[in-house]
């Protein structure tokens, strides 16, 4: 029988956006395979809070404050963990989000809207705004991977995940500057994985599709607990006719790491969308 048993022991793994829903569930999941985790976030709190989770269950983890946008932060967190746990020796690039000003109100435009005030139509989308966004999700995949990338130089097993997203595949309506930022953190995935190829340090992406997270809970679901409009037209969208649940991104984790599964595998955007980005809507 063929072995293709998992086994992170030993292995440091740091994941900038560690402390939320998805991220959180990946930290505890490599955690439980032996991996040394080490959580990034810009409240240090909510990071210590997840690495306590991880420790209590029996795992190794340590919160670090550090804004993926900060250069000296990211150095000042890099030292921190090479004393703390080690070298890295696998990145998962999962900070990023979107923002309200880089939002439009509407899905489709009709004339006269970029005359109003009580919506935000694309004319007055706020520059600022969408280039935070930008910033965040592509600026802060390439920061921690020039700080972090480097430790996996010479190293056998060494891997970079990054978390893009369905936006990629097909942008949503209303978020054009989170849309257009993970395709970037996508092509980027392409361009990293030839980049480093000849030192045999794998650079692959997940795409989820719909799951419910802190950020945009209030999104998909009204006070009473019931679908948005919006929820129902994903949830029509998606042939599984579901979100995801934050455990179910593990096992394409899981499969990527693993070089005894796709050591031959770089390159790649998986989604994980319940059909989302296969799905014509006839």
């Amino acid at each position: 029988m063929r072995d293709y048993s998992m086994n992170l022991e030993g292995k440091v793994v740091v994941i900038t956006g560690g402390s939320g829903v998805l991220c959180g569930e990946l930290a505890s999941c490599v955690a439980e395979y032996g991996a040394k985790i080490a959580i990034l976030g810009r409240r240090l709190s909510a990071c210590e809070k997840k690495a306590s989770e991880i420790n209590e269950a029996g795992g190794t983890a340590k919160g670090y404050a550090c804004d993926v946008l900060d250069k000296e932060q990211l150095k000042k967190a890099h030292e921190d963990i090479k004393k703390d746990l080690g070298p890295c020796d696998i990145l998962i690039n999962g900070a990023g989000g979107n923002n309200p000003r880089a939002t439009t109100t509407e899905e489709y435009f009709h004339a006269g809207d970029e005359i109003k005030d009580d919506i935000m139509s694309f004319f007055n989308l706020d520059k600022e705004g969408v280039e935070y966004v930008f910033n965040l999700n592509f600026v802060g995949t390439l920061l921690p991977t020039q700080e972090f990338a480097i430790d996996m130089i010479g190293r056998e097993g060494c891997s970079i995940i990054n978390i893009s997203s369905m936006n990629a595949f097909t942008p949503l309506t209303k978020i054009p500057a989170y849309s257009g930022a993970k395709a970037a953190v996508s092509n980027f995935t392409k361009w990293l994985a030839v980049h480093f190829s000849k030192e045999n340090i794998r650079v692959n992406a997940i795409a989820p599709g719909f799951f419910v997270t802190a950020q945009n809970k209030a999104l998909l679901f009204n006070e009473d607990g019931t679908p948005t409009p919006r929820s129902e037209k994903i949830l029509s969208a998606t042939p599984m006719e579901r979100f995801g649940e934050a455990e179910e991104l593990n096992g394409t984790l899981l499969y990527l790491l693993n070089d005894k599964m796709s050591g031959f595998v770089t390159g790649t955007v998986i989604p994980v969308d319940g059909g989302f980005s296969a799905y014509s809507g006839v």
